[in-house]
């Protein structure tokens, strides 16, 4: 019964993930197309830079060794990665929700060069897509850490190990890079859309050194070998 337990929360976490990726697919196509009416910009922009810090703030700081051992205080270890993603889909779809339009077109491409821009965003999809599916998609959303909880006694806190395979033997961060080429190759770059794409990449930049130091807490050696074989954290040749 406590098994069936694990497996339909983890389940249903994974599913709040998903629903919120689809959600923030209608918000970033459809709903940052249009551009606002002039007033109140800079209290709109205000709200967006709010609402996004308290999506970061969690994401980051849940992320951190001490924040999950607190978090192990209310749930099973075997769930802390599952509540960990069930928090983090729901704020980043009330910051969909939420997210305060703005007025003017930054620019809107056309003819090939949409095209290109469109292919820019594909790459990007690709990219993120290649990149989870390295990690285990289903270990990122905590439903194999469920599943394994009652295999063995340490399945849930068996050593992990690097992967360093695919992108990742070219960049330490391809998700967040694809995550980039996708929101800033939208070929009609409102405003709104602009303020997204710099707010989200900004904090991904911010938090990039923050997660770097936790991948030494965990791997150690191993990670520090890998920072030195893989130099770029981002862009080759460039970050």
């Amino acid at each position: 019964m406590i098994r069936t337990g694990f497996f339909v929360y983890a389940w249903f976490a994974a599913a709040s993930f998903a629903l919120s990726l689809l959600y923030f697919g209608y918000f970033f196509v459809v709903r940052l197309r249009q551009p606002a009416a002039s007033e109140g910009a800079w209290h709109s922009l205000a709200v967006d830079v709010g609402l996004f810090g308290l999506f970061a703030i969690h994401h980051s700081l849940m992320a951190r060794t001490g924040a999950k051992r607190w978090l192990t205080r209310f749930v099973p270890v075997a769930l802390e990665r599952a509540t960990y993603v069930w928090i983090a889909s729901v704020l980043f779809a009330a910051v969909c929700a939420f997210w305060q339009d703005l007025p003017g077109t930054v620019y809107m491409v056309m003819g090939s060069w949409r095209w290109a821009s469109l292919a820019i965003q594909s790459a990007g999809l690709l990219l993120i897509a290649h990149a989870a599916a390295i990690l285990d998609p289903l270990e990122l959303v905590g439903v194999r850490q469920a599943a394994v909880a009652f295999s063995a006694e340490d399945a849930v806190n068996r050593s992990e190990s690097l992967r360093i395979q695919g992108a990742y033997a070219w960049v330490r961060h391809p998700i967040y890079l694809g995550w980039a080429l996708t929101v800033f190759g939208a070929p009609e770059m409102t405003v709104t859309r602009f303020a997204f794409a710099i707010i989200s990449t900004a904090y991904l930049l911010i938090a990039i050194p923050w997660e770097e130091r936790m991948m030494v807490e965990t791997f150690g050696a191993d990670y520090r070998r890998y920072v030195a074989e893989v130099r770029w954290r981002l862009v080759p040749g460039l970050y």
